[in-house]
Formats: C-alpha cells, structure tokens, sequence
C-alpha cells in the first residue's frame, strides 16, 4: 500500500482508543491534551474509515458500536507494540531480569485479582520481585510515582488526575450486597427511595482529595445516602453484612466473590451511576520503558480474573 493510500496513523490510533475508554469528546481531548474540534474531526476521519459510527448517543450517554469495540482492541495491541519500537535501545528480557516492580494497590478488588497477577509474574518472570503497597488517606500516590517509587497505581476514582496515564482494566457493574435475610433482598423491595434511607457502610476515601464514586453520583443529584458505619478497609466490609440490617454498595465482582463463601444477596442498584471503572495509572516517565510496558500487559491480562468473577 502506498504512503497516501494509509488511512492510519498513531495518533487516529489514539483517538480511537481514549474516545471508546472515555465516551466522550470532551473528556478525549482533556486526556489527549486536544481541543474539542480536533478530536471531532479525528472521529469524523475514523467513521469514514471503518463506515462505522462507532459511538453512538444512548440516553445521556455515548456508547461503542460493536465494531468500535472490535477495533479499539486491535487498536490497543497495535499501540503496545509502537511504544515498544521508540522505547530506549535497553533490552528487557522477562524470563532472565532480576528487575523489582512496586504496585500501589487498593483492597477493593477481588482477591483472586492479585493473585493471577503473580501468577503470571512467576510463570513470565521468575527473577523478578513484586512489592504490593496499600493505599491510604497519608499515601501521596502521585509523587510517589513521579519519584519512580511506584510503577503503578490501580484506582477507581471517578476524576484521575489528568496528567498521568490511564488504562482501563475492567469496566464493572455497581450493586448492592446485604444479608440474605435482610428484608430487601427480595427481588423488587430494593427502590431508590429505600435505598437512600437504609443504613449503609461507607468507606474511608485512599485519597483526601477524591469522592467515592457512589458518593460523586449521588452528590450530582444532591442525594445522599445513611453512612452508619464507616470501613477502612473493603474486604472487611462484607462480613460486616451478617446479621445486620446494612447494605454495602461495591462492584459486581467484589460482591460476586464475597457472596461465595458468605450468605449474601446483591441487588442492581435502584439509584446514581450503575458503572464504574478500575484502571491503572502512571507516570508519562515511564510510559516509553520497555519493562513497564510488560508489567502493564501483564495486569491487563490479570484483570480478566475480575471479568470471570463479575
């Protein structure tokens, strides 16, 4: 194919794999530091390209067409292997290095998460090292990675700081989780109205600077909901639940773990955003960096565990 006859280029990459994640044109072009009509005139090329509308409004919201979503995961891979050909000439072999990866972590995902993580860190990398750091109110989680004292940092928050990079690695359901003989949890008693005067245990918030995602979606329709018992940590929250008339609002695949081993019922929740999102972030120091590009891929391919779980 001649040169003008590509219709592809990284940055159209690009913009098709941040507006599929965003869902927004607007929230595009913060992330990919562009103006609005930029990132417009970019869609417009990538639906004549592929003869696809790729996004589509549903409601208040865009949503990706089938073939957006076929594409954008070709897309990515494709965008993996390009960092990988202008990263530093300094070769990265995971069988043999001895290298040392720190993960700033929240316990708010399901442990099976992790434990797939080191998995495939033993079965890829064998020499190397893996240090799993909590998250907590005092842990400045930006300057640590700035200062390459973390490679990582997984979250939730519904506003990561725009300055960092970001990947998604599941997009989860939110539900609500009680005991099973709570008397909500029959199919329909659940409504918003109950909901919000129920008791509910609330978490600690890992940053000072971020509201939780179900308080922000609350807080936009000036709701709020009876935090009776606050929780610093998630995985203690669950058996919490037990005998009590408290409900415990988290991802589906937190929930769907938890309700293996104890008696407990989720339900869809009646109000506020019903999605959120995990991902990983870090520092545009070591995007290009060959052994951080692997460790990326490698929690990518961990996340799947949370997908089986939800």
């Amino acid at each position: 194919m001649a040169r003008s006859e590509d219709p592809f280029d990284t940055y159209l990459l690009r913009v098709l794999s941040t507006l599929i994640q965003e869902k927004s044109v607007s929230r595009a072009a913060i992330r990919l530091n562009q103006s609005q009509p930029a990132i417009s005139a970019a869609l417009r090329r990538l639906r004549a390209i592929f003869n696809d509308p790729l996004l589509v409004r549903d409601k208040n919201r865009m949503v990706p067409t089938a073939r957006a979503l076929q594409a954008v995961e070709q897309a990515r891979a494709a965008l993996v292997l390009i960092d990988g050909l202008l990263t530093s000439s300094h070769a990265f072999d995971a069988e043999t290095t001895q290298q040392r990866f720190t993960i700033a972590a929240p316990d708010y995902l399901a442990p099976p998460f992790m434990a797939r993580v080191v998995q495939h860190m033993r079965s890829q990398a064998p020499g190397a090292r893996l240090a799993v750091l909590p998250l907590g109110h005092n842990f400045d989680y930006e300057q640590a990675l700035q200062n390459s004292e973390v490679d990582i940092v997984i979250g939730n928050w519904p506003s990561p700081p725009e300055h960092l990079h970001i990947s998604t690695l599941i997009e989860d359901e939110v539900v609500c989780v009680m005991d099973a003989s709570h008397p909500l949890a029959a199919p329909e008693q659940l409504t918003a109205q109950r909901y919000l005067q129920a008791a509910h245990i609330v978490f600690t918030p890992y940053s000072p600077d971020q509201r939780g995602v179900v308080e922000s979606s609350l807080g936009t329709m000036r709701l709020s909901r009876d935090g009776r018992v606050q929780c610093s940590a998630f995985s203690q929250a669950p058996d919490l639940l037990m005998g009590t008339d408290l409900l415990l609002t988290t991802s589906r695949h937190f929930a769907a773990y938890h309700a293996k081993r104890l008696p407990l019922v989720l339900r869809p929740l009646p109000v506020g955003n019903r999605s959120m999102c995990f991902y990983q972030l870090w520092h545009s120091s070591r995007h290009r960096d060959a052994s951080h590009i692997w460790l990326r891929g490698l929690l990518s391919q961990a996340s799947q565990a949370l997908t089986e779980l939800a």
